[in-house]
């Protein structure tokens, strides 16, 4: 596995911050295994959030009914993205594995990290009608998510006040990572690292740096294939695969649950 590039694209103000140290050990740990890893550290970059036909060298070819993704997809054929993304789309590229490390707001990213979500996943670069999902563009690739949250694990249970955080993850990694056709590894969670003792943050970091020792070797999480959906039908699962499903005891994936209870922990662990 030597001789792999890991791509960190990182969210967070502080060098001081549990984030800095959860992608500093990745660093760490990575090198020692004879991994390449590029940081792109979106704050020390300020790195612009907004999607803008300032992203384009050039004309557009419709002003007057600017559409970004279309626009963004004539320009990544011709060469005129701007310098940014054109960048980062490169560090994409040469990566076998994208991490992205961030604290979560609001359930989500932060506004700089989707903004590079936005502004670099581009239409024809990353995905297309015909290369989305399991069929992607990024299908020899892997990613994942490894964040922190300001709530403990209790709170973003089926019984808590948070919800289910299977739930709250399936955009993020079905939407995003998996649209593009990645290989979605289990994302690394720091449950409210703010919120408890010295000591048990050094415990998640060193469970961190033990997992990262065999991450690229992982089992990526299930996802429903492409073919298993009937195209002129509106993308809806064929009657084959509903009629295999019937009688199982829950659906197949969170957002895909055929109405029945959501599978245990399909958006956190490979396998279940």
């Amino acid at each position: 596995m030597a001789g792999k590039k890991v791509f960190i694209v990182y969210g967070h103000q502080s060098s001081g911050s549990f984030s800095a140290a959860a992608k500093d050990a990745a660093v760490e740990v990575f090198g020692t295994k004879g991994y390449t890893t590029e940081i792109s550290d979106l704050y020390a970059m300020k790195f612009k959030a907004s999607a803008t036909a300032e992203d384009i060298t050039g004309e557009v070819k419709n002003a007057d009914h600017f559409c970004y993704a279309e626009e963004t997809k004539l320009a990544w054929e011709a060469g005129k993205l701007s310098a940014d993304i054109t960048e980062e789309q490169r560090k994409l590229t040469e990566a076998d594995l994208i991490i992205f490390q961030f604290p979560m707001y609001w359930f989500s990213f932060p506004a700089i990290m989707k903004g590079w979500i936005d502004r670099v996943l581009t239409l024809g670069f990353a995905y297309s009608q015909e290369k989305r999902y399991s069929q992607g563009i990024f299908k020899d690739k892997k990613a994942m998510l490894s964040f922190t949250t300001g709530s403990h694990e209790s709170m973003f249970s089926a019984n808590g006040i948070n919800g289910d955080m299977n739930v709250t993850l399936w955009p993020l990694q079905n939407g995003i990572l998996h649209y593009c056709g990645f290989q979605v590894l289990a994302p690394q969670i720091f449950w409210a690292p703010s919120h408890v003792p010295s000591e048990v943050r050094g415990t998640m970091l060193e469970g961190w740096r033990k997992r990262l020792q065999g991450l690229l070797e992982e089992k990526p999480l299930s996802f429903t294939p492409l073919d298993c959906f009937d195209r002129e039908k509106g993308f809806q699962l064929k009657p084959d695969v509903c009629e295999k499903h019937a009688t199982e005891e829950f659906g197949l994936t969170v957002g895909i649950h055929l109405g029945k209870p959501l599978p245990p922990n399909n958006q956190m662990k490979a396998g279940v």
